[in-house]
């Protein structure tokens, strides 16, 4: 079939299945909604927070499962001065991203203006007192002094001949508190802000364990949601770990398919609004299923904790990111106000090693409890019969895909924040190393087995 027979054929079946999803359960159109908005949030992130070519990240998103069906009949429009990226399928079914100095991007949903929070950021990076936490490295690049360690960045960011591709953007490895090695693919440096993605929610659990250190919440007391505070709502016996966990029985699984109702929040200008108002399909604490919409509840919950939108900000700049010295950060909301706490917080390769040696470290920094004490332990320690813990993915468990990672090189006690496309800081308390790998693989395991393989050969060229 010639090109543009295929595009038109792809074009008619899309829109008779958005036209025919419009009375039944699926929802095609819902589906393409979401991924548009998806790529426009995305070029707008990259483009104008990580500073990376648009045309890139678009032909690389495209690359993406979920995304590739779209990529004859997408397209994309950028205005740098303005600040917005519009992207669309088909011709009319349309996503917008706009940036916001210092915030990041928004999605436009609607006519209506999405929340614009009014705090002065720079303000906000300038600590009233020096980071707690040593600095890591200076300013220039850390090249590897061991030859070992080199052929481990070397082989971290090797590419095969053919899809998929790895696409290594930074690796940092960190040892007894300082840089011994790192690496950036070309265009990328030590203070390039790249999307952590799921790596946001262990973001979400350092606020959360700092909210119990100061008493203002525990993963023990009912989620202080007013939804579902009648008598009679079995929602209300829903705790702040079984968000943590994700085993809260809310009808909020997760499989990427833009049918199911954790991909349908991000229609949604309050996304946590539209993650509360759903009902249950499981009992409370009995069944783990992986859910970003339980992660943005917890968002909502800072949110409410500590003030409202700008006071959320305040409290992450104050009492986690200024301690450790984390400068190149950045956190995106949602239209409503809320902590985009699933998905959108970008930083520095350094910067998120440095939220993994909070984790290292016990949630200790310069003498100073910023965690709960426990706190680690419990994050670490795996759900149910699963290998996830809380905000992270966890090598303490029985289940089959942690065994098979200790059997690829990772320690048993490890644990790891994870995202989308490979993005993994790896804390390994045995062996007092913090290894942060970046990129945009489109492997489906998000090559997990280039991790490891890194893991494994730094732990080797560091062993007397």
């Amino acid at each position: 079939m010639t090109s543009w027979k295929w595009i038109l054929a792809t074009a008619v079946a899309l829109v008779l299945a958005a036209l025919a999803g419009l009375t039944f359960h699926f929802r095609p159109d819902r589906a393409i909604r979401v991924a548009t908005g998806g790529v426009a949030h995305l070029i707008c992130s990259k483009t104008f927070v990580s500073g990376l070519d648009p045309q890139i990240v678009f032909a690389e998103t495209l690359e993406r499962p979920g995304f590739r069906r779209l990529r004859h009949v997408m397209d994309f429009r950028i205005d740098r001065k303005a600040g917005t990226v519009d992207a669309s399928t088909l011709g009319f079914f349309t996503g917008r991203a706009v940036f916001h100095d210092g915030f990041g991007c928004v999605e436009r949903h609607g006519t209506g203006e999405p929340y614009l929070l009014k705090s002065d950021v720079e303000v906000l990076k300038v600590p009233k007192t020096p980071p707690l936490l040593p600095d890591i490295a200076g300013p220039a690049v850390v090249e590897p002094a061991d030859p070992a360690l080199k052929a481990a960045l070397d082989h971290a960011f090797e590419e095969p001949a053919s899809p998929p591709f790895r696409r290594t953007r930074a690796v940092v490895v960190v040892r007894d508190g300082k840089v011994i090695a790192e690496r950036y693919a070309p265009g990328i440096g030590v203070d390039t802000q790249l999307s952590g993605f799921s790596m946001t929610k262990s973001m979400v659990n350092a606020l959360i364990g700092v909210l119990t250190q100061q008493g203002l919440t525990s993963p023990s007391l009912p989620a202080p949601i007013p939804e579902w505070r009648r008598i009679d709502d079995p929602r209300r016996e829903i705790e702040v770990e079984h968000l943590m966990r994700m085993t809260s029985g809310l009808d909020l699984d997760e499989t990427n398919s833009g049918f199911d109702p954790s991909t349908r929040m991000y229609l949604y200008d309050d996304m946590a609004a539209f993650a509360v108002n759903t009902g249950m399909i499981a009992p409370i604490g009995t069944r783990f299923h992986y859910s970003s919409a339980t992660t943005q509840i917890l968002a909502r919950i800072i949110r409410d904790l500590t003030g409202g939108p700008e006071q959320t900000l305040a409290f992450a700049w104050r009492e986690l990111f200024n301690p450790l010295g984390m400068r190149h950060v950045t956190l995106e909301f949602d239209g409503a106000g809320t902590l985009q706490g699933a998905n959108y917080m970008l930083a520095s390769a350094r910067d998120w090693a440095k939220l993994g040696l909070l984790y290292l470290n016990d949630g200790v920094v310069g003498g100073k409890k910023v965690l709960h004490p426990d706190w680690v332990d419990f994050c670490a320690a795996a759900t149910l019969d699963s290998d996830y813990a809380a905000g992270f993915y966890t090598n303490r468990s029985d289940h089959p895909d942690a065994k098979g990672r200790v059997q690829l090189g990772f320690p048993r006690d490890s644990f790891f924040a994870s995202g989308l496309l490979g993005q993994r800081i790896v804390i390994m308390p045995s062996q007092r190393m913090v290894v942060v790998r970046l990129g945009d693989s489109i492997d489906p395991t998000g090559d997990i087995r280039g991790v490891a393989r890194l893991v494994k050969e730094v732990i080797a060229a560091t062993q007397p």
